[in-house]
């Protein structure tokens, strides 16, 4: 029945600073959709920004997603650019479990709290 995952949601505090911090960090496509809302491109994927209480069907909080990014790049270049942006490493590299296996993932915090995971498969 389902095939893939189109788009997730995160809760920012400001649509536009979360779009120009992973711009940034991870070089998504910042893109402007409907009515004036923010999103972040990449691949066939895109992350929508909402801000507090713009959207009434769920329950989010600022600060509470939890996504893991696949990346060709290796550990070595992925903390390297953590490291030239100023970001926090919250742990990592380190070996996890993946979709489709074993990935080595990296784990920071954006701006608003959320947990940023970017993995690479083995």
């Amino acid at each position: 029945m389902i095939e893939a995952i189109d788009h997730v949601v995160l809760t920012v505090r400001d649509p536009d600073r979360a779009g120009e911090f992973y711009a940034r960090v991870l070089d998504m496509e910042p893109v402007t959709f409907g009515a004036g809302r923010r999103a972040l491109r990449f691949g066939r994927q895109k992350i929508n920004l909402q801000s507090l209480g713009q959207e009434t069907r769920n329950h989010a909080c600022i600060g509470s997603g939890d996504l893991c990014l696949v990346t060709s790049w290796s550990s070595a270049e992925v903390l390297s650019r953590l490291a030239r942006e100023g970001i926090r490493v919250v742990e990592g590299p380190v070996t996890k479990t993946g979709a489709l296996g074993p990935i080595t993932s990296i784990y920071f915090n954006d701006p608003d709290g959320n947990l940023i995971e970017v993995s690479r498969y083995d």
